[in-house]
Order: C-alpha cells, then structure tokens, then sequence
C-alpha cells in the first residue's frame, strides 16, 4: 500500500479553488478550440505544483490487488455493482432448465466484460405448478450452479406474478393453474376494473387475507413459497452466492396495481384504470368510507378508460374529482392498500430469511407518463398517490425501511427528450424524485433500464443516476445507488458493437476499477438479516407524504462511455481538474 501525503487544509485549498474558478472563466476557449484549453490547463497545472509541492500528494492514492486485479482505494468506494437480467423463460414453463453451451458461453462472456452478477426470476407458476405446496426446484438449482460455476452472484426474484402482457414479455408462464381453477368459481380473487375484466396476472391484493387457497390466505401461500425457497437454496445462501431476494408485490414483480395491461388494450401514453372493483376490495372501501362518515361514497365512475388522457376525464381534469374530498378519501385508501400490501409481504420475506446474508428489495415501478399533467393520472390508477404537493414514493421507502429492504426503481436509462410531448413524461425529474425520497429515509436504492438499449446515451444516463454527483476522487460519493441491473441478456448484447460499448459501461460503473469480488472493500458488506422493526404507526406514514426537495444532480454524468462528459468532449479532463481541486 502506499502511504498518502495529505496537502495541508486551508491555503493550498484557498489556491486551489482560485484555480478552479480560473479554468470555469475560461471555459469560452472550448469553443476556439481544444488545444487552447488544454495549453491553458498545462500551465495552471504546472505552475500550482511549482509553487505548493505538496500538491502532489493529490495524485497518489492508495493501491490494492485482489487476484490480478488492482484497485484505487479511494476510487473503489464509488464502485456501482453491475447485474445482468436472465431471459424470462431461461427455466422454461414446463419447469425444465435447458442450458446448454451457449447460456454458458454468455455467461462467461459476461463475467470476463467484469459484471458482479445476474438477476433471475423464480417463478411461482412454475415452482409450485403440481399442486399447493408440492414444490420442485431442481432446474432452479441447475441454473445456479451453472451461474456460480461462472464466478456470478444471484439476485433472486420471487415472481408471484404472471409473465405475459407487459411490455418485453415474450414468453408465458401464468400463476399456478390449481390458483387459477379457484377463479374459475371465484374469480375475485383477481384484480379488477370498473368494467368487470378480471386480470389473471397477480391475485388481488383484496385477497391477502382471505383463506381461499385450500385454506391459506395469498400471503401465506408466498410465505410458505419464500420459506422453500430458503430450505432448498439454503448451500448458495449459505455460501453468499444468493445476495439480494427481490420480493414480488404485484404486476410484473413490482409494488403496483395492473392499470396498464397490454392483455385488455392498454396502449402507451394512456392514463390507465383504478383496479380496485372486484368485490372483496369493493367490501373494504365500503366498510372505509362507512367508519369515515359517508356510507355514500362509492368507488369512482368517472375516471375514464385505458386509453384516456387525463383532460378528457371528470376524475383527473383540471379542478376534477382527484382534488375533492371524496377523491382524496378514495386515492388516500387505495395507495394505503397498496402500502399495506407490500408491508404484509415483506414481513412474511423477512422472517423467511432472517439471519442469511442477504438483502431484501422491492421494486418500485417507473410510470413517466403524465407525470408533468398537474393529477399524475398514470401514477394515481397504479396506487402511487403523488402531486405535487403529495410525495407518493417517500412513503413506500419508509415501508421498505421497517424490513431493511431496498428499493429497486425503474427506467434509469430514459430521457425526457426522448418521450412525446403528448405524454407529458418527466422521467428524470421521476428518477431524481424517487431516489432522493428513499436516501432521505436512509434505504439503499438500486435500479434498472425499462427498455432494452444498446447505445451510449442510455448507458450515459443510468451511469448519471448511478452516481448523480458524479465520482468522488477521495473516496465515497455523496450519492451512490447500491446496484443496477441491465435488463437484459438478449443475443443482441453480443453483437460486437454493442458488447464493446456494454464492457465500457461496466467498467464506468465500477468507477474504471477492474471487478472487485468482495464487497465489503466498496462499502456494501452484507450481514445476516435483521428481524423487521415494529410497525410503522399511520401518522408516520402520512408524515412522508410531506414533499421535501429532491437532491441536485449534474447535468451529465462525468464518466461517459463515448467521452462526452459535461462539457463535451473535454468533460473528462474539466472533471478530472475539478476532482483535484475539490475534495
């Protein structure tokens, strides 16, 4: 290790912020041309290390070596894991693993571009498709070994829900067919829009605690899913080849309602529906608006159709029913259900997995559309109650916060310039909003891209939000995701120029340290699990609902996979001065 000089604070510091303002007011000479800057950076450079000699000691940092590998220490602390997404049907719907040479090729390919892992669905439709608790996970066990025999870690998804009708779903693997039977005389057991159409996806949150399935309630059923998880898995949770459980708490293994389905026509931007008609979530709102003083209220009739934007609607236009007290009341109940929801399920997560070295996660799901339209309509038919005077995610990380989970948001690689004007989107403001409100409640955040991308500009914009302040020189960033997960491993990630540009990116998520194996030499050692912490009274709850001012971030991310930093092509050099002179 090489021992630091640390540069005496106080006048050097003074010297060196006087340099820095020096290269900002000379920032026009980029547009003479990049060897006049360049000529004018030598020279400041220069003269600073002439006249403070100790300003050396900036540039040599500590060193480590790991097997090959060498490590900036302080660099190495703004390290971003790296996890790639398996196709959805690796383990087929008849419970089969085929893996073959090319799954391991790939893997190894992958493992050789540096990433820390991969991320695989585990299905419930397929586990446990013979009958309740008759569960098989022998091909499961097939494709970790082949994953741990490639050096990669898992991070395991509970899939409680269906795959097929949501955008990138190609194949169909549906919820256990004995669950599905009971709809057939039952078919509450689904959510349900104002319309009657029942959506076979995820079973309705309404039925919770409703001991219909051979008399166990929906969560005693992931309960008792989870907890076999852990008992067959129990060599690669054991051994820390299993890090993370993503828990399942809704459609397309996010904490959401179905508002948007392709399945019943749902098409983008639409504003989507409430999902809350089938009769046993009808029962609670009732015996809700009863215990509030109006037994009159009803759910809502005049919140449109799939397809609608929200001016064409009574519920979501301007002054409409979402700002009156019935619409509070009924948007109040139906994001606290939801609340609820992934409360009761986390907690049943965590006890499964009490004492292992793992960590829990939910995800949050990304809906940018709308989100720039005064009532959010996209994000209030989900179950994300959120205004501008209203924060609808805080709430959920405070959740996430009981049961040391993290939270796992979505479309980190979209742009507002990318989205239609008609759609109102604001996925940046979105991303920034989010992940500001779960650092804020302490949680660790992780995300990933929505769509699959291949191209710089999508890698740029998750590396910006992978460190939104960019990298510290001198060790932890002020902000840091604790992982991101690229979605997903298609054959068209290996095409030569997509994978070149795909190694860079890993390479700018590891803050351009080679792949460090142990996480704890970047700060996210996982211990055993905890035991959740109490419930969180309501007035709590309700107190996150209170807006706080996001986090700044930079306008560009100052580790570029094509050089174009913040200032164009010259970001990296401009940062790399600022980095200097800045601790």
């Amino acid at each position: 290790m090489t021992s630091i000089i640390y540069p005496t604070p106080g006048a050097l510091r003074e010297k060196m912020r006087l340099h820095h303002r020096h290269l900002l007011w000379e920032l026009p000479l980029i547009y003479r041309g990049e060897s006049a800057l360049v000529k004018r950076v030598k020279h400041r450079v220069a003269r600073s290390k002439a006249r403070e000699p100790q300003a050396v000691a900036f540039e040599v940092s500590t060193a480590a070596s790991e097997g090959g590998s060498k490590y900036d220490e302080k660099l190495l602390q703004n390290y971003v894991p790296l996890y790639v997404m398996l196709p959805l049907g690796v383990v087929t719907a008849d419970n089969v693993f085929e893996g073959g040479e090319k799954l391991e090729k790939q893997l190894k390919d992958l493992r050789a571009a540096g990433i820390d892992g991969v991320m695989v669905d585990v299905w419930w439709g397929i586990i446990e498709a013979k009958g309740p608790k008759q569960y098989e996970w022998s091909a499961y066990r097939s494709l970790f070994e082949l994953v741990n025999k490639c050096d990669l870690k898992i991070q395991a998804i509970m899939s409680f829900h269906q795959c097929g009708g949501n955008v990138g779903d190609v194949v169909y693997i549906p919820i256990p067919q004995w669950v599905r039977d009971i709809g057939e005389t039952d078919p509450d057991i689904f959510y349900t829009n104002r319309s009657g159409n029942r959506n076979e996806e995820y079973l309705s949150l309404g039925v919770d605690h409703q001991p219909l399935f051979g008399g166990r309630t929906a969560i005693e059923m992931y309960s008792d899913y989870m907890k076999s998880f852990r008992e067959n898995m129990a060599d690669f949770l054991e051994a820390g080849q299993i890090i993370d459980i993503e828990v399942g708490c809704g459609a397309a293994g996010e904490l959401r309602y179905p508002s948007y389905p392709e399945t019943q026509g749902w098409v983008f931007p639409g504003i989507g529906e409430f999902q809350c008609y089938d009769k046993y979530l009808k029962a609670e709102f009732k015996e809700a608006a009863k215990n509030a003083g109006h037994p009159e209220w009803e759910l809502p009739d005049d919140a449109g159709t799939y397809n609608d934007k929200p001016d064409s609607t009574e519920f979501f236009k301007q002054n409409g029913t979402y700002l009156t007290e019935k619409g509070k009341f009924f948007l109040t109940w139906y994001s606290n259900k939801l609340l609820m929801h992934g409360d009761d399920i986390l907690d049943e997560a965590n006890k499964a997995f009490v004492g292992c070295k793992v960590k829990l996660a939910a995800k949050v799901s990304g809906l940018h559309w709308w989100y720039k339209h005064h009532s959010h309509a996209a994000e209030l038919t989900a179950g994300y109650y959120n205004l501008k005077d209203r924060d609808g995610y805080r709430p959920a990380a405070r959740i996430l916060s009981r049961h040391h989970a993290i939270m796992n948001f979505t479309c980190l690689e979209m742009r507002d310039s990318e989205q239609s004007a008609e759609a109102k989107s604001g996925p940046q403001e979105l991303v920034q909003q989010v992940l500001s409100g779960a650092w804020r409640e302490k949680i660790e955040v992780a995300g990933e891209n929505a769509l699959s991308r291949y191209d710089a500009e999508a890698y740029n914009q998750i590396l910006l939000n992978a460190r939104p302040n960019g990298v510290n020189k001198w060790g932890p960033p002020k902000l840091r995701m604790f992982g991101v997960t690229y979605l997903r491993l298609y054959d068209e990630l290996f095409e030569e120029k997509n994978f070149n540009l795909f190694k860079t990116f890993v390479r700018k998520m590891h803050a351009d340290q080679d792949y460090c194996p142990d996480p704890s030499k970047y700060g996210h050692e996982i211990g055993p699990l905890e035991r959740s912490n109490p419930p969180i009274p309501v007035d709590d709850i309700i107190d996150a609902t209170t807006p706080m001012k996001p986090f700044p971030w930079n306008k560009q991310t100052d580790m570029p996979v094509d050089g174009a930093g913040q200032f164009g092509l010259l970001g990296g050099l401009i940062n790399g001065i600022k980095s200097i002179f800045f601790k």
